[in-house]
């Protein structure tokens, strides 16, 4: 909804200022230029840019039209989930867990949350994390040290659509220039032979190209890469969440101790209070 109404405001602000003073959006429409500086961006990218990346790319554009991907009520969820579990452990055994992260989609735990058990990444993370816990060989600091490791590896991978998309916002003032040069090329070549209209009709036209390239740049691929990334930065704090969650676990908390800590870690606008966790966490437990 956001990147819609943004959008709108900068098509809206650049064409009221320019017919403000009697500008005509037709002078600014010209094809050839649009295919110069366009066709050029996407032939860079797809040269620059792995195919896995353009895939995420792609995806997390789309995604920016639909809401966060965790919100309060899904955080909820999530620390009740790892309640659920370290309640389990500390009342039966690390062992009474473990058919529950061989056979998640079986996990009658699990499958109370179905979101967080429909998202791959998040159940093999939580399971993963799991099965090192029941293994019994590793300190929290060594578990620690580990998953900072896998988290940031696994934000790397999810920036890199964002930042593949902010090169292309980069390069497009570039190609804004070479299409803008190629006018001024075609210029020259009818100097001396044109009337001066159609010369100063073909230089607008060459100054046209730098105007989009910048435009685009700044308008439109700059602040979509920037969405992204900050949506990636968001989806990652869920990882952090488990993972302070289970490791103040390992250190001998108390579960409702160990889901405090991970929730301090929320930002504020997803953070449930602590009453209201608590009742959820009393819900949960009986």
């Amino acid at each position: 909804m956001y990147l819609i109404i943004g959008a709108i405001v900068v098509v809206a602000s650049m064409v009221g200022g320019f017919t403000m003073v009697g500008g005509k959006l037709l002078s600014l429409w010209h094809v050839n230029e649009i295919i110069v500086i366009c066709g050029c961006a996407l032939g860079a990218y797809v040269i620059a840019t792995p195919p896995k990346v353009m895939k995420g790319a792609m995806q997390s554009t789309i995604a920016l039209l639909k809401g966060p991907k965790y919100q309060r009520a899904d955080y909820v969820d999530l620390l009740k989930l790892i309640y659920e579990i370290l309640m389990k452990m500390r009342r039966e055994g690390t062992m009474a867990i473990e058919d529950h992260i061989e056979n998640p989609e079986r996990s009658t735990i699990f499958q109370k949350y179905p979101k967080i058990a429909a998202d791959h990444h998040m159940l093999t993370f939580i399971t993963d994390c799991l099965r090192l816990m029941i293994g019994g060989s590793m300190s929290p600091h060594e578990l620690e040290s580990l998953l900072e490791y896998e988290l940031e590896t696994h934000h790397q991978e999810a920036l890199e659509p964002a930042h593949s998309v902010q090169k292309v916002a980069d390069a497009l003032p570039g190609f804004g220039i070479v299409a803008a040069v190629l006018g001024i090329i075609l210029t020259m070549s009818i100097v001396g032979s044109a009337p001066p209209a159609e010369i100063g009709q073909k230089v607008a036209s060459a100054l046209v190209g730098t105007f989009l390239g910048i435009f685009l740049a700044y308008g439109f691929v700059g602040p979509v890469a920037t969405a992204m990334e900050n949506r990636a930065h968001d989806e990652g704090k869920a990882f952090e969440v488990v993972k302070m969650a289970l490791v103040a676990s390992l250190r001998g908390y108390a579960p409702s101790v160990a889901i405090e800590f991970a929730r301090k870690l929320l930002f504020s606008g997803v953070r449930p209070s602590f009453q209201d966790l608590e009742a959820d966490l009393k819900a949960a437990k009986g």
